[in-house]
């Protein structure tokens, strides 16, 4: 039994070695009992220097409060992809993200094993793209003159509500107050900011754009406010995006991706206009027009601690909210329309338009991934079209089996013409939504989850 318990305590260590991530298990001493070469190449360190000795006494950097191996061993709760900066006994700075889980035996805590993953080379690249963002070649002075590539005029729409919505931002575009801007994916976030860049004072400026999700804490930070000269072992003087943007925009998408102990510095940024570098000791003056977007909606945002309720006030000074494309029923002609004119030219096609039936699909269905959705959806179809129209057998897998679903729902129908087949279907929805509702249309318009105004027009024109 002696021998079986040694050999799976072998097999298990060789499981563990094979592993391509680093593996640090603790006693509930503190000490390590297992590490991996992985792990060692992770934090710049040798098996031997770190096996059977205290957490503590390889890494002093660590604390009892700051080690989240020894969190778990106390707490007995597990900590999921937690950043962790810490230095090793050779002064050197680590990056990783861990996951860290206590190991339990008959109810009974054992120890804690860290699966961690180095950040160190998303750290140089991320040093690399501020590099990139200053628009300079190294050894060469010549910098980028274009500062963004598009204006409110490549943001095409026929609907009077989002032609509005451009008319005011190209107002307030002439101001240095923060905006929000909110819209699902694929509703044009960034060319719309950009658009507003373009009609601002700063057009001259830089225009910066960074995502804010899946960057680990500390990379974003350093990205946004730079490193200062030794703040860690190998540092360099570097300037963060806050900086590089000075004098222009600073655009900051996914804001709700952003971590809430990192909002906090956002909004001290804001509030007075200064930033300090990571490790830095200086407050450095800039002058940046700070724009958001989100794809969550703010109250949500909001309600899910996601987002910083302070930080939503102060950057809700101009607020826009871009209409999904379901919304804007007449936009959906004009774009497929114009998708079809550009792709012709990109394609060398000579495509004369869309079959009714297929205008019919599209003007009902849902478009989740909006405006992008439908562009990408009139490419595969101008690739794979072997006739001068867009046909229904032209469409994309997924869009036919949503077709296919529609029509399997209503096995009665008489027919396959996809346009009558749509409109009972249309027909038959908002019947069931007035019925509900007792003809209440604001009501029925919300069941529906379309404008009071779409919902009269469609009354109107079905004859109910």
């Amino acid at each position: 039994m002696g021998q079986l318990t040694a050999l799976t305590q072998e097999v298990l260590a060789a499981i563990l070695k094979s592993i391509d991530e680093g593996i640090h298990v603790v006693n509930t001493d503190g000490k390590t009992i297992f590490y991996n070469e992985v792990a060692a190449k992770h934090d710049g360190m040798e098996v031997k220097e770190v096996l059977g000795k205290h957490l503590l006494t390889a890494f002093p950097s660590l604390t009892e409060e700051s080690s989240t191996l020894l969190k778990v061993v106390r707490t007995g709760k597990p900590i999921y992809n937690q950043t962790q900066v810490y230095v090793n006994v050779h002064g050197t700075r680590i990056d990783t993200m861990n996951t860290t889980l206590p190991i339990f035996v008959d109810k009974e805590i054992i120890g804690a094993v860290e699966i961690a993953k180095d950040y160190s080379r998303m750290k140089l690249l991320s040093e690399r793209l501020l590099d990139l963002q200053k628009g300079l070649k190294k050894g060469s002075r010549k910098r980028v003159k274009k500062q963004v590539n598009y204006t409110f005029n490549d943001l095409k729409t026929v609907s009077p509500a989002f032609n509005s919505m451009k008319d005011e931002a190209k107002k307030l575009a002439k101001s240095d107050s923060p905006i929000l801007v909110y819209g699902e994916s694929g509703t044009g976030k960034e060319l719309f900011v950009q658009g507003i860049h373009h009609e601002s004072l700063r057009a001259a400026g830089p225009f910066i754009a960074q995502n804010c999700a899946a960057i680990p804490e500390t990379l974003l930070e350093s990205i946004l406010f730079g490193t200062a000269k030794g703040s860690y072992t190998g540092a360099v003087e570097r300037k963060g995006l806050f900086e590089l943007a000075d004098g222009g925009t600073l655009f900051l998408d996914e804001l709700h991706a952003m971590p809430i102990e990192l909002q906090a510095k956002l909004l001290r940024v804001l509030e007075d206009g200064l930033i300090r570098r990571v490790g830095g000791a200086e407050n450095i003056v800039v002058n940046v027009r700070v724009i958001a977007a989100v794809n969550l909606h703010p109250s949500k945002a909001l309600k899910e601690h996601k987002l910083r309720s302070d930080l939503y006030y102060r950057l809700n000074v101009f607020t826009f909210s871009l209409i999904p494309l379901r919304e804007r029923k007449e936009d959906i002609k004009f774009l497929s329309d114009y998708f079809i004119g550009f792709f012709n030219k990109q394609l060398q096609k000579n495509i004369k338009g869309m079959e009714l039936d297929l205008e019919t699909f599209f003007a009902n269905y849902y478009w989740p991934g909006n405006v992008r959705e439908l562009k990408h959806t009139i490419e595969y179809m101008m690739n794979v079209c072997e006739m001068n129209i867009l046909e229904i057998e032209d469409l994309p897998v997924m869009l036919k089996q949503q077709l296919t679903i529609v029509c399997s729902s209503h096995q009665q129908l008489e027919n396959l013409s996809l346009r009558k087949n749509l409109d009972e279907l249309e027909k038959s929805l908002i019947l069931s939504a007035m019925e509900e509702t007792d003809g209440n249309i604001n009501q029925a318009a919300k069941l529906l989850d379309i404008p009071r105004q779409t919902l009269q027009y469609k009354l109107k024109r079905l004859s109910l």
